[in-house]
């Protein structure tokens, strides 16, 4: 049986960690290469560095933060963020990435996915989808069961903008495209801590042969726990929790190997 992974995520801002509740209220989270450093060190499988406003603000990821960040790291390490061709791909792998994750720019130009994949390698490239689920009436109803009154809908641009793309009919594509895993962010979930959108994580994950890494409410091991159970989720991400000291990984990984999920336990992290 394969391992859950769980991966710290450092959403960047001006050069810092932030985090927000529904990809809004943004505060300040430490430094980037800091936490780095100690997630490596607490035995996280892998870490996540994503440059939020990178595609906002039209520029590109800030490269000498991914190397200082991957300096100090002994972990496979993924960068998005303003990623939209293989020449800025290329050089944030060289600045000491493992992965590089696109989001907006292969939502307006699909052919991205299938241009990174050849050039690096499926195993390489992350489809980041932020997701959001509208009503017909598009009002937001978060945490509803199904029905046919809503629809989940891909958002870009830091979350800012909806598009006319249905979740699970973009995953789909995006695999179909050479997609090597995709990082499902659910805003109606996102800093909630009121636990992982479990339903559309399980259908995506059963209707791909691609990773999902589930992304928004992780807020104490039982969530993650009921993620990996209920779920075929390859991975759980947070980011609060972790970086405010609220659960560390050390103890989220203890308590859940003890619930009997498949778990990797690095001896040096102490749990």
């Amino acid at each position: 049986m394969l391992k859950k992974r769980i991966i710290p995520c450092l959403d960047i801002k001006d050069g810092r960690t932030v985090k927000g509740i529904n990809f809004v209220g943004l505060r300040d989270a430490g430094d980037p290469v800091q936490l780095a450093q100690q997630y490596a060190d607490q035995g996280a499988d892998e870490l996540c560095f994503l440059d939020i406003t990178a595609t906002v603000e039209k520029r590109d990821t800030l490269v000498p933060l991914v190397r200082e960040i991957a300096a100090v790291l002994n972990i496979p390490f993924t960068v998005g963020g303003g990623i939209n061709d293989v020449k800025l791909a290329k050089e944030i792998i060289k600045a000491g990435a493992d992965k590089i994750a696109v989001n907006s720019a292969a939502v307006h130009r699909p052919e991205l996915i299938n241009e990174l994949a050849a050039e690096l390698g499926n195993q390489c490239v992350v489809v980041a989808v932020d997701t959001k689920r509208i009503a017909e009436n598009d009002q937001q109803i978060p945490g509803q069961a199904r029905n046919d009154n809503y629809a989940d809908k891909v958002f870009v641009s830091g979350g800012r903008t909806e598009t006319d793309k249905e979740t699970i009919a973009w995953c789909l594509e995006c695999e179909q495209r050479g997609a090597g895993e995709i990082l499902l962010t659910s805003m109606d979930h996102d800093g909630t801590k009121n636990g992982f959108a479990l339903e559309i994580t399980d259908t995506l994950s059963r209707k791909l042969n691609i990773p999902i890494i589930a992304s928004g409410g992780g807020g104490t091991a039982a969530h993650f726990e009921e993620l990996f159970k209920d779920t075929h989720a390859s991975a759980g991400l947070a980011a609060s929790i972790f970086h405010f000291g609220e659960l560390p990984v050390p103890v989220l990984k203890r308590q859940l190997a003890e619930t009997g999920i498949a778990i990797r336990i690095p001896a040096k992290a102490g749990i």
